[in-house]
């Protein structure tokens, strides 16, 4: 089923071709329907094509280091999958699924071997468009590695791991150190002066009550300080493993914007290789 070359105007990669080359790759590709539920692809076929999703929506997913399947992506309107199986004709990596009903704009290499060669400036328009997705792509990446692990682990705190913070917090605190020695001192003036003016005082010297006191407060501070140091090991390993999976996802996603843009430069390379001989003037002919 043909395409317009409007609707190719509403793909990202293809949205600074101008009417002509519009035209052009108008008349190569093809649009497919897909059922709700049906498979575009699978892991392992050789990828010959690659899809933008028109209408609809697609689920793409892999498998981890675990062998479990994770979604890789979910691309909606204008948003392509396929492509960097396509350019680097290797099997695909990935599953695709339609979610629902979906209209899918499909493109094969021939299809940009064609545009290229009738339009090579088009290369570059695509490759501008995918330099955008690497800047876009990295700030992203930043954004994720800005995400604060503390936020992650606040989302599941309890109430008392709330109150062992505060009470770890305040405890380490100038504060708490003033406060508990204004206090004892406080508490040791008073009892000796009772002993001076009455005779006896309710925890005379050598202070025992006081002792208790102060036994039984580091005996619960010690545990509560030490469950919020377990929670901020928690938050450690948490931002490692956050750092440690967006250095693994930033370099992914570049090298699959670096191989696209790679082979597209290889493209405009031939290309421009094979139109240079009617360039250049025939050495048979007079000079003028």
């Amino acid at each position: 089923m043909p395409c317009a070359a409007n609707e190719l105007r509403q793909v990202p990669l293809f949205s600074l071709l101008d009417d002509e080359e519009l035209n052009v790759l108008a008349a190569q590709v093809e649009i497919r329907e897909f059922a709700a539920n049906q498979r575009i692809y699978k892991t392992g076929e050789q990828s010959e094509r690659a899809y933008v999703v028109l209408a609809g929506a697609v689920e793409v997913t892999l498998l981890d280091e675990d062998g479990q399947e994770v979604i890789f992506s979910t691309p909606h309107h204008g948003e392509a999958f396929g492509f960097a199986s396509m350019l680097e004709a290797t099997p695909h990596q990935t599953t695709a699924i339609a979610t629902e009903t979906t209209t899918c704009l499909e493109i094969d290499r021939n299809d940009l071997s064609a545009l290229l060669e009738k339009k090579p400036l088009a290369g570059l328009d695509m490759l501008t468009v995918l330099a955008r997705d690497i800047h876009i792509a990295q700030g992203v990446i930043r954004g994720r590695a800005i995400r604060s692990a503390n936020e992650l682990i606040d989302q599941q705190e309890t109430f008392g791991e709330r109150i062992a913070d505060h009470v770890a917090s305040f405890g380490g605190s100038w504060t708490f150190i003033i406060l508990f020695l204004g206090t004892m001192t406080g508490y040791v003036i008073l009892s000796i002066v009772l002993v001076v003016v009455h005779g006896s005082s309710w925890d005379p010297y050598p202070f025992i009550l006081l002792n208790l006191f102060l036994s039984m407060l580091a005996a619960i501070q010690a545990p509560v300080i030490m469950m919020s140091q377990n929670r901020q090991d928690q938050k450690d390993r948490l931002r490692s493993e956050l750092d440690f999976e967006v250095n693994r996802r930033a370099e992914a996603e570049i090298l699959a914007l670096s191989r696209k843009i790679h082979i597209l430069s290889d493209k405009l390379a031939d290309i421009d290789d094979h139109l240079r001989p009617s360039r250049v003037q025939n050495p048979n002919e007079p000079q003028s």
